[in-house]
């Protein structure tokens, strides 16, 4: 099984479906890392839509997505669900950035952050523009997250660098 890329490493490259609301509209095309070049990008593995912790972190970085902006960076969240059970939680939720969709857990294994069994760790993966690993953070048990301040500041040492 891989090992999650370190800091300094190239993040794996993908090429996902994902879903983005935009007012009522559900926008659904193809995501590839390839094409967030030039800007930071922070991904979010989450475990499950609509499950209570995974609610509570997608709904506070949707809080905080100007302020990401505002750094430059875009966020994109993935987990095994589809893209009809991503549109129902984020139109729930009013989730404001693209969930992308990795039923067969090929992007989370290549992260190496599959756990047999259970799925996959709640992990977090600032990149910078050039899809480098500049910080990562990969939970044992997935019952907390990381907060957006915590991710804000990582972006900031980023834009200094």
């Amino acid at each position: 099984m891989a090992k999650p890329p370190v800091v300094g490493a190239s993040a794996p490259s993908f090429s996902l479906p994902g879903v983005l609301l935009v007012e009522d509209l559900a926008e659904r095309r193809e995501y590839r890392l390839e094409e967030a070049k030039g800007k930071p990008l922070v991904l979010v593995f989450y475990p499950g839509d609509d499950t209570p912790v995974c609610t509570k972190q997608l709904c506070s970085y949707t809080s905080d997505l100007d302020r990401f902006r505002d750094l430059g960076a875009t966020v994109w969240g993935i987990s095994p669900q589809d893209l009809d059970s991503h549109e129902r939680f984020a139109r729930k939720h009013r989730l404001g950035f693209p969930l992308l969709a990795d039923p067969d857990r090929a992007v989370a294994r290549a992260y190496g952050i599959t756990v047999p069994g259970l799925g996959l760790r709640r992990s977090v993966f600032i990149l910078d523009g050039g899809s480098t690993v500049t910080w990562r953070h990969v939970a044992l048990a997935g019952l907390t997250f990381q907060h957006a301040d915590t991710l804000a500041a990582q972006l900031e040492t980023l834009r200094g660098a």
